[in-house]
């Protein structure tokens, strides 16, 4: 038995230290938490100082066993979770549970897994810090308080099976407050106005634009008339250097932000990329506010550029973390080591390692240096004056490895960017030549929608949430439903547009898709209808100054500067009276918008949420006939519909025709809008309006989906028609009745005959039942993929 007991978070954690260690040391994973507060009511005492109850899951007590018996024949346990507050606890609770001594405890934290990191905090060893400790129980304490007992409240009312949190109530808040500003918003028409010049007898060519915007057409256009006569000439030019700085390396928000901007990686699935990354060796620890980078990598960084690029690519920059309650200030995420531009691992491991390693190298290298004119160009009919920028660049620097990207770039038209290009040689004084004018009617934009990253962005700023709860609350507010990430479709909108073109100005109108929007974070009608609950009943949980005070109490917590249980009496006591004096003095929240009246019926028409999501009603429960039903469809608010909007609604089902003697009619499910044929059941393509499809697509829609059903049938059974074979997402697989069964590795699909169904089919069923039943009994249901 090895002297030395280490225990870490996670089994490939452990399976890379393990090689650093000799044989004295037994390298062990918990495998995250082992204990947790219990789920019962009892779980936090609250008139006993917040004491608290936990257990160990039924999933964790065999670890928990295999760990004991290693700790009591170990001379020393060496307790190596992860550095920030959450890695602190796991330690404490490992402690504890565990039944460790003092004496033959150790506590080593290392923000890298490399072997002088393994080492040199074998070195240093120290105590379990119980600040870090304190600080997290009080974030639990909180949030688990917060939960249990808002969440009851909903239920009551609101709807059932509701539920809140701090951190999570903040972030719908922040996206219903958004989505409102953009109902809210009038866009303002104006014409921008874009010459194309050229010099002389060379007639090249550079673009310009007027340095103002007009407000109407008629301005618009009695500009264009007065320069069909007009000469124009450089009145000035200014030439001047320029400098463009490197970022700072990656936060865990901004690893967040530019990993869904540059790769298109959710906050969730970033983080799961950078944990394998980190538990391998690759990179350093990506739970981090901080910027700075070690003097290790700092010297390590200036070889590696030094000799990739030469010596004038770079430049020391030690960076200072600006978040004032930083917390886990130890290093910005880095590759461990920079001579490894690149890595072994699957696609998208390899990905986020290459941003990783661009934006450190990138740190540390030397400004981008470029030259900037900018030409003013004189009208001689007019006061206003086009102004032409452009740009060289003279040393690429830093961007010869990276360059930073914004949300802002993904809600601009590149055409309208203001991008600048080389301008041809000017000179002051110089007499120009018009090839073309137009003016563009152009609106005003409302404020962008959060993605997923700039949500981060925006909460981090707000001091909302720490490195670790980003990816979770986002997480969080999707999975209760109360947000949607998705596509929308743009709208069609008219625009005007006026040219000046060989003496004469024309108007003609185009079309435009607007309001498209791609992997954008959309609130629904119960998370709009739960915020403004909490909005109105308790401002302090969706507050954000409150929520980002509570932030520094953890902070304060950590420093040792605040007790934890001083800081939980005081919010606790406001919060359980607010939530006892609305059980009993709150109105049901309710959704409901009166519409206007049914033409045909003069019955009323309203919406509202639902058992199954919202609705449109016509008539009430009073009436003597039933109320008429209608699911509102996506894209569709309560908030936002119309009373047009709902009637059409009411045209579903529609019969679109018949085939093979059988009708055929188009409505919208829980899963969009479909075909119904014979109690078959046919989705639409995405795009194709329902209301608008006849009696020839339905057909064609039908006959597709036929030939694709028999393409992937493999083999069928006289013996049993409910018997097939089919090729399945994951390979071929049996479909026997309502069982999907797995193919043997060592079985051709083609060749399996029908008694092999049948024996294949019992087997499932028995595994089947035995796993639901050992699941029933960890208090869990899983469901098993299969093709």
């Amino acid at each position: 038995m090895a002297k030395n007991l280490l225990i870490v978070e996670s089994p490939a954690k452990a399976k890379t230290i393990e090689g650093y260690l000799g044989k004295d040391f037994l390298v062990k994973s918990s495998y995250g938490h082992i204990r947790d507060l219990v789920k019962t009511d009892d779980a936090i005492d609250t008139t006993n100082n917040f004491k608290q109850k936990y257990e160990v899951p039924a999933d964790k007590k065999a670890v928990v066993s295999e760990l004991k018996k290693l700790a009591k024949a170990a001379e020393t346990v060496w307790l190596a979770s992860d550095e920030d507050r959450e890695g602190e606890a796991i330690s404490w609770h490992l402690y504890e549970t565990l039944n460790l001594s003092d004496q033959s405890t150790k506590r080593i934290v290392f923000h890298e897994i490399t072997k002088p990191a393994i080492l040199k905090a074998i070195e240093q060893p120290r105590k379990i810090d119980f600040n870090l400790v304190n600080a997290q129980q009080a974030r639990r304490v909180l949030d688990r308080l917060v939960g249990f007992e808002l969440s009851p409240v909903l239920w009551k009312k609101v709807k059932p099976s509701l539920s809140a949190g701090r951190v999570q109530s903040v972030a719908v808040r922040l996206l219903v407050d958004r989505e409102r500003e953009i109902i809210k918003f009038a866009p303002e028409a104006a014409f921008r106005l874009v010459a194309i010049f050229y010099t002389g007898e060379k007639k090249e060519l550079f673009k310009a634009e007027l340095s103002q915007r007009f407000a109407n057409i008629a301005d618009a256009e009695r500009f264009l008339n007065d320069c069909i006569s007009a000469t124009y000439e450089v009145k000035s030019l200014e030439t001047k250097p320029s400098k463009r700085n490197p970022a700072a390396p990656f936060t865990t928000s901004t690893l967040q932000q530019e990993a869904s901007r540059k790769l298109g990686f959710s906050v969730a699935r970033t983080m799961t990329i950078a944990q394998r990354l980190y538990e391998s060796g690759k990179i350093t620890y990506m739970r981090t506010d901080s910027v700075n980078l070690s003097e290790t990598a700092l010297v390590t960084a200036e070889k590696e550029i030094n000799t990739a690029y030469g010596q004038k690519y770079y430049k020391k920059r030690q960076y200072k973390t600006k978040s004032a309650g930083a917390q886990e200030a130890h290093e910005a995420i880095r590759p461990t080591y920079f001579d490894q531009h690149s890595i072994e691992g699957d696609s998208s491991e390899r990905r986020l390692y290459e941003l990783i390693w661009k934006r450190a190298i990138a740190s540390q290298m030397s400004e981008a240096e470029f030259e900037k004119t900018t030409a003013k160009i004189n009208i001689s009919t007019r006061t206003e004056e086009f102004v032409a920028n452009g740009e060289v660049m003279k040393f690429d620097g830093f961007l010869k490895v990276y360059f930073e990207s914004t949300d802002e770039e993904q809600d601009i038209n590149i055409d309208e960017s203001g991008d600048n290009s080389l301008l041809p040689p000017l000179q002051s004084g110089q007499k120009l030549g018009l090839k073309e004018m137009v003016a563009t009617e152009r609106y005003s934009r409302p404020p962008a929608r959060y993605t997923e990253a700039s949500l981060v962005k925006k909460l981090e700023e707000l001091g909302i949430g720490r490195p670790s709860t980003y990816a979770p609350t986002i997480s969080t507010i999707q999975n209760r439903g109360y947000v949607v990430k998705e596509d929308r479709d743009g709208k069609q909108r008219t625009y005007r547009v006026l040219k000046l073109n060989a003496g004469n100005v024309t108007t003609e109108k185009k079309t435009e898709i607007t309001g498209a929007e791609k992997s954008k974070l959309f609130p629904t009608d119960i998370g709009i209808l739960v915020n403004d609950f909490l909005v109105e009943h308790f401002k302090d949980i969706v507050d954000f100054n409150f929520t980002a005070i509570v932030e520094k109490e953890f902070d304060e917590i950590a420093n040792g500067l605040k007790e934890w249980t001083a800081m939980l009496h005081n919010f606790y006591g406001p919060f359980h009276t607010e939530v006892t004096n609305t059980i009993e003095n709150a109105d049901r929240a309710s959704s409901e918008r009166l519409l206007g009246k049914d033409p045909q019926t003069g019955k009323q028409i309203s919406v509202r949420i639902g058992r199954f999501g919202p609705l449109v009603q016509i008539g009430s429960s009073d009436d003597e006939e039933k109320p008429q039903f209608a699911s509102l469809r996506a894209g569709q608010m309560i908030e936002t519909i119309t009373l047009e909007e709902a009637l059409e609604l009411f045209k579903l089902p529609k019969k679109v025709g018949s085939y093979e003697d059988k009708d055929m009619s188009v409505a919208i499910g829980r899963f969009g809008p479909y075909i119904r044929h014979n109690n078959d059941f046919y989705s639409l393509p995405k795009g194709l309006d329902p209301m608008d499809v006849n009696e020839e697509q339905a057909v064609e829609i039908i006959e597709l989906k036929r030939k694709k059903d028999i393409e992937k049938i493999i083999k069928t059974f006289d013996e049993n028609p409910d018997a097939r074979i089919e090729q399945g997402r994951w390979g071929p697989f049996i479909r026997f009745g309502k069982q999907n069964i797995k193919i043997p590795k060592n079985k051709e699909a083609g060749t399996i005959t029908y008694e092999e169904v049948l024996a294949l089919a019992e087997a499932d069923s028995k595994t089947s039942g035995a796993t639901k039943k050992k699941n029933t009994a960890r208090g869990k249901t899983t469901k098993t993929k299969k093709s």
